[in-house]
Order: structure tokens, then C-alpha cells, then sequence
């Protein structure tokens, strides 16, 4: 009886050992992620970029995909001319909140 009892309070401390562990673990941070106000912040730039590429009547922006992420913007696609890539990027450099932007748009 009392080896019984024993090996359930080793069990226990075991699994209350392991339990705390896997808690420890799953609340550690993440820096990949982007937090909800990052996210937020992510789409209002992508579509102040959108708007003002759209708005701008010597680029074609239908085929130009913008992606941004924790500030920073990420152009892709394709222009028709090196004027047009370069117009691009000074359109998303000049939004507010924009901390860099990578240009891989390609001319045809």
C-alpha cells in the first residue's frame, strides 16, 4: 500500500512538473508575428499605398501587389517602365508609417 502511494505522488509531481513546463512554453513570445495593432497598422498603410497608386494617373497599378509587414513595404509585380517602378516606390515611401520599402517590381 504505501509503494502504491508513493509512486502516485511521484506520478503527480511528474505531471504537474510536465503540465508547468508545456505552460511555460506555449506563453513564451513570438517576435514572427505581428500583434493585432500591427496588423491593423500593416492594412491601413497596404491601402493608403493602393489609393494612391490608384489615384496616380501615369502607373498602371493594376498589376503592382503590395504587401506590407510591421511597417515595412514590399512592392511586387510588374511595370511598364523604369519610371513607373521608380514612381511606385516614392508613392509608398510617402505614406505616413512607412519605415522602408523593398521595390521587386519587375519591367516588362
Amino acid at each position: 500500500m504505501k509503494k502504491t502511494k508513493g509512486n502516485l505522488m511521484n506520478f503527480k509531481k511528474i505531471f504537474t512538473l510536465l503540465f508547468l513546463g508545456l505552460f511555460l512554453i506555449s506563453c513564451s513570445s513570438s517576435n514572427k508575428s505581428e500583434s493585432t495593432g500591427q496588423f491593423i497598422d500593416s492594412a491601413t498603410i497596404t491601402t493608403k499605398v493602393k489609393t494612391m497608386m490608384v489615384k496616380e494617373k501615369s502607373l498602371s497599378s493594376i498589376n503592382i501587389k503590395v504587401v506590407t509587414y510591421k511597417n515595412n513595404v514590399q512592392l511586387s509585380g510588374f511595370v511598364n517602365s523604369a519610371s513607373e517602378k521608380e514612381l511606385a516606390e516614392k508613392i509608398a515611401i510617402s505614406i505616413d508609417g512607412v519605415e522602408s520599402v523593398t521595390n521587386s517590381l519587375i519591367v516588362k
